[in-house]
């Protein structure tokens, strides 16, 4: 969430909001329900929410049909349910997507007017706990990302001479977080009984699956008292503030001075840096305050990495000893074979015959972005290898898709040349062409 993209009130808000809580740690907000309900705040809300598009919940209702009626009137009618409190979340639509490592994960859409509000209600308290997350917590906040905390883990190898990681998963992290637990880590500083009711609520929604055989609701979170669901928009800060739990009590019971131990933390990832010789008790604390605090470490997927020998995967990249020309070695990163194995799916799925219904400025539209955003994120490190490699199967799976399309059978690579793909289809090139040699065959 950035300060710097909301309209000049909105943000004249969050600055006083976040300007207070970091004077006063200890500062609790009593009157904010009132701040949720402004017409600035939930036009901000709706812009953002609009801005990140999505699917249409469980009431079907989507952007189109609220713009095609009236947004103003919409946005009047969510602020009045709002001010009466008569607010009440709707189910969320749950759908499946697959998980890197195989297998399926749930995803939790909210109806558009519940991401609405959450956003709006993020619009307020987002400020107010930033100041109290820990510097080395990247995920979802204004100013950090995901390459700042790789660039924090490249210094504490290179420069703090940490030689043994955790690499650590947590199992389910998002759905297994203690409802009661983690409302108290709101209320530490937030004491508006609207608020907090509000977001009580969101935690305990019920979730709509549809099936061949009909819809079936579910209230597992109600049931059990765990979790926060993926896809909520308030989801985020909330795995945040309770991952911030983690680190307190890390640095609290001495963990960190005594083995010299950083923790990097991105949502639900984290590694656990340390020097030779520390890593085994670094690993066997974690584990305890994890149970402590209710998770579950998922142990097939946990391990110490001993590094120069070993490597580890984090955010998509591989982090370790590298070699360079000559054989020279460098800590660095390399995309990982995941990550590769990732956007070739994704361009294969892209390309099946089964679009071959679809006009093909459709298809570049749709690939474009695709290699454009797998290539703005694996930037860092040496990747014209691995840039040459996606964009060779991006060339290989179009070609073929074109073919297909046509009705005919082949690779057309004799029909369809790199020229035309590029200057001809407009399909973006991530490597430039190789200088000083020809296209034309010897």
């Amino acid at each position: 969430m950035s300060l710097g993209t909301s309209p000049e009130t909105v943000r004249t808000l969050q600055t006083a909001l976040q300007t207070k809580a970091k004077a006063e740690p200890t500062v609790r907000f009593y009157s904010l329900w009132d701040k949720v309900c402004r017409r600035d705040v939930l036009a901000e809300a709706y812009r953002r929410c609009r801005a990140n598009r999505g699917a249409a919940g469980s009431d079907g209702e989507r952007f189109e049909d609220i713009e095609a009626l009236g947004r103003s009137a919409w946005l009047e009618g969510v602020r009045q349910e709002l001010l009466a409190q008569q607010y009440q979340p709707q189910p969320l639509l749950r759908v499946w997507i697959p998980k890197a490592s195989g297998g399926q994960r749930p995803l939790g859409i909210p109806t558009i007017r519940d991401r609405v509000v959450q956003m709006a209600v993020l619009l307020v308290i987002g400020p107010i706990f930033d100041v109290d997350l820990s510097p080395r917590q990247f995920g979802f906040r204004p100013g950090r990302n995901a390459k700042m905390a790789l660039r924090c883990i490249h210094f504490a190898i290179a420069h703090r001479g940490a030689r043994e990681v955790v690499d650590a998963d947590l199992s389910d992290y998002f759905n297994t977080i203690p409802h009661g637990d983690l409302m108290r880590c709101v209320a530490r500083r937030i004491s508006d009984g609207t608020v907090l009711s509000v977001i009580r609520q969101w935690l305990d929604t019920s979730v709509l699956e549809r099936t061949p055989q009909g819809d079936r609701y579910s209230a597992e979170a109600r049931r059990r008292h765990r979790g926060t669901p993926q896809g909520g928009i308030i989801s985020p800060l909330l795995a945040n503030l309770y991952f911030r739990r983690f680190l307190l009590a890390w640095s609290r019971f001495g963990y960190a001075d005594k083995l010299r131990a950083e923790v990097v933390n991105y949502a639900d990832d984290f590694v656990i840096l340390c020097p030779p010789g520390r890593g085994a008790k670094a690993l066997a604390a974690m584990q305890h305050l994890m149970g402590k605090l209710g998770l579950t470490v998922n142990e097939k997927k946990t391990r110490l990495a001993v590094l120069p020998a070993d490597r580890f995967d984090f955010l998509g990249y591989t982090v370790g000893r590298f070699f360079g020309k000559g054989g020279h070695s460098y800590w660095g990163t390399a995309v990982s074979k995941k990550a590769i194995q990732r956007v070739t799916r994704e361009i294969h799925d892209a390309t099946t015959s089964r679009w071959s219904g679809k006009s093909v400025q459709s298809r570049i539209d749709e690939i474009n972005p695709l290699l454009r955003g797998w290539a703005g994120y694996f930037d860092q490190g040496p990747v014209t290898k691995v840039y040459r490699h996606v964009q060779d199967y991006a060339n290989r799976r179009l070609r073929l898709w074109l073919m297909r399309k046509r009705g005919r059978k082949g690779t057309g690579y004799r029909q369809y040349s790199d020229q035309f793909l590029y200057e001809t289809l407009g399909l973006i090139r991530l490597v430039p062409p190789r200088l000083n040699l020809s296209n034309a065959k010897v």
